[in-house]
């Protein structure tokens, strides 16, 4: 099989699930496809929302001592948790991280989905996953994970695609370059002097900020306005380029 990387899922990680779940629901015009029943043993709940064929998910932990529980009191609600990829190899990828000293947290095999999860101390910033399902032969197959119907719930009236993931670092280009190493994505630099991890379907950017973090995530949108008005009924916080919600900022473009 030829080598290949795409974003296939952000998770985002808040408390309570709700009103998030559904007020994100509202604002972008997505469908809820799946609420995941095997993350219980994790001590969480879940939600999935198609955007396109890139899974925008939520969880939010049910019981004290969970991992992502950890994590919320880590970065004081600040919810960027997870970007999760498909790819040819997930093993051969997590012996590639390895071998830059970056451990493997997890592995899960339910077939026909196989995952390896990346620490996310060694990672930083946050959570790495790269998974594949073995006989999907097109982005819109089989995807265990959002359940059996999920591309059924795609909708693309309002939000047509997930096209940017923004991390922060004190060191913006040092960051970068890890990811970069870890995923075996040269690093490039934008317009605007980002530096940058391009996938066929969306861009890493590396800015400035106080911590390292997830910290946004920019979305086309066939109405900039129209979103921004159905945040403000949702009583979300508003910014001049989206909106906040689950400890990230939602940036809108057309």
């Amino acid at each position: 099989m030829a080598p290949f990387l795409r974003l296939r899922q952000i998770c985002l990680v808040t408390e309570p699930l709700e009103p998030a779940a559904s007020q994100l629901a509202a604002i972008l015009g997505l469908n809820i496809c799946y609420r995941d029943p095997h993350v219980g043993k994790y001590g969480l709940e879940n939600v999935l929302l198609p955007v396109g064929t890139t899974l925008l998910e939520i969880v939010a932990p049910t019981q004290p001592g969970t991992a992502a529980g950890r994590f919320l009191e880590k970065t004081q609600g600040r919810g960027g948790y997870m970007a999760i990829f498909c790819c040819d190899d997930p093993d051969a990828r997590g012996r590639h991280a390895a071998s830059l000293g970056v451990r493997t947290a997890n592995v899960i095999d339910h077939a026909p989905y196989h995952g390896v999860q990346l620490h996310p101390r060694d990672c930083r910033a946050a959570f790495i996953e790269l998974n594949h399902t073995e006989g999907s032969n097109n982005i819109r197959g089989p995807y265990p994970p959002a359940g059996p119907d999920w591309d059924k719930a795609i909708r693309t009236d309002t939000t047509q695609a997930l096209t940017a993931v923004e991390m922060q670092s004190p060191d913006p280009a040092d960051l970068a370059t890890h990811w970069g190493r870890i995923l075996e994505l040269p690093v490039s630099e934008s317009d605007d002097g980002v530096a940058e991890l391009k996938l066929p379907n969306a861009t890493f950017r590396f800015v400035p900020g106080a911590s390292e973090a997830m910290t946004a995530l920019t979305f086309k949108v066939a109405d900039v306005a129209k979103v921004r008005e159905a945040a403000k009924a949702q009583g979300v916080t508003l910014k001049p380029d989206g909106f906040t919600l689950a400890g990230v900022t939602f940036k809108l473009t057309n």
